[in-house]
């Protein structure tokens, strides 16, 4: 076994821009205790060596040997305190930072939800700032909290991610830089103490960090790091622009459909479009669901609209398949019996009988 995750790199994203924007590059892992962390402070150390101005923002280290002593050294930002009754809490100091100016800054833990009374409720927008202001930024993220992957890993591991980031800032990254780390070697790591503390390891290894779920969200990884490449070659012949089109109701699995469609439009690079059907009466709970959708759906870099019926509900989907020239339409598998079905209609038919040149694709409810 080795302590040195084997990287995997990949080419810029995109030429540097003629505006001031910082340049991004993201440590990408699939768990935690792979090693990103310590990669990008070796990285920040180099940068320092080469006579950068770099210093590290927001370090998450947990206690383990390895990353502190990684950052034994190196310059560090003091953070901004935030106090919670008796309690005060450290977030990065965005505002110390744009008036400091390095040239680089570390920012650990992407995807970590910042403290009540924060000026930006998440992570990755405090670095979008530091990016916009001209600020090259180093950061960390597990692929588990990539918000189209959410029901992937939760139905594969167990386990439902609740800090969540948009696929949108990884797609914006300049570079991407995956951490691998066979499983086994990971359990080894995590055995020795390397990763959590002695109480903490056996109900690990027994939970998150068993073999299959280490397997499955390697393979998660390592397929996102190889559509990220696909979606970098160069296209070919212009040809038609994919619409995929996404219809939910305001119902708690719909957040699935939403991501099915958001993995699809991604894959054959087009656009999303999220549509639900205006009932007659929407409850408080149905409401917030639809506004949590709205949510997933911008995340996902697509469009949700609320539609007014124009005859049923599968007649009005229809008519906006057809307005958008949609050419992949994702539905849920129907709850209706068939009593139902026969009295109002089956929508899944309506939309097979009644377009053309349109793929559909009908999701199951487990």
């Amino acid at each position: 076994m080795t302590d040195a995750p084997d990287p995997i790199r990949l080419p810029p994203r995109r030429a540097a821009p003629e505006t001031a924007r910082g340049r991004h590059k993201v440590y990408v892992g699939m768990a935690a205790g792979v090693g990103k962390t310590t990669r990008a402070l070796h990285e920040l150390r180099e940068r320092l060596q080469g006579g950068e101005d770099a210093l590290i923002g927001v370090l998450e280290t947990h206690g383990r040997a390895d990353t502190i002593r990684a950052a034994q050294g190196l310059p560090l930002f003091g953070r901004l305190e935030l106090r919670r009754g008796e309690v005060t809490l450290g977030e990065l100091d965005v505002d110390g930072l744009l008036r400091r100016r390095p040239e680089t800054v570390l920012v650990d833990e992407l995807a970590h939800t910042n403290a009540p009374g924060s000026a930006r409720e998440k992570r990755w927008q405090d670095v979008e700032v530091l990016l916009a202001a001209g600020i090259n930024v180093l950061s960390t993220v597990n692929v588990q909290h990539l918000e189209s992957l959410n029901d992937t890993v939760a139905r594969l591991t167990g386990v439902r991610v609740r800090e969540r980031l948009p696929d949108q800032v990884l797609r914006d990254a300049n570079e991407l830089v995956l951490i691998d780390l066979p499983p086994d070697d990971l359990r080894a790591r995590l055995r020795a103490g390397k990763v959590y503390g002695p109480e903490k390891i056996e109900q690990a290894l027994s939970n998150f960090f068993t073999v299959p779920n280490l397997t499955a969200l390697r393979e998660i990884a390592l397929r996102q790091v190889a559509n990220a490449v696909e979606m970098e070659a160069p296209a070919g012949e212009p040809g038609v622009q994919e619409r995929v089109v996404v219809a939910v109701s305001a119902a708690p699995t719909a957040a699935r459909l939403i991501r099915r469609g958001g993995q699809l439009a991604e894959r054959l690079r087009g656009e999303l479009h999220v549509v639900t059907v205006r009932p007659a009466r929407l409850s408080p709970e149905q409401g917030r669901l639809l506004d949590t959708f709205r949510a997933v759906t911008a995340a996902l870099g697509g469009h949700f609209e609320v539609l007014d019926p124009q005859g049923s509900v599968a007649q009005t989907l229809v008519r906006y398949v057809q307005g958008c020239h949609a050419t992949q339409v994702v539905l849920g598998e129907s709850r209706r019996s068939r009593w139902e079905e026969w009295w109002r209609g089956d929508i899944i038919k309506t939309v097979l009988r009644d377009t053309r040149k349109v793929d559909v694709y009908v999701i199951t409810r487990e």
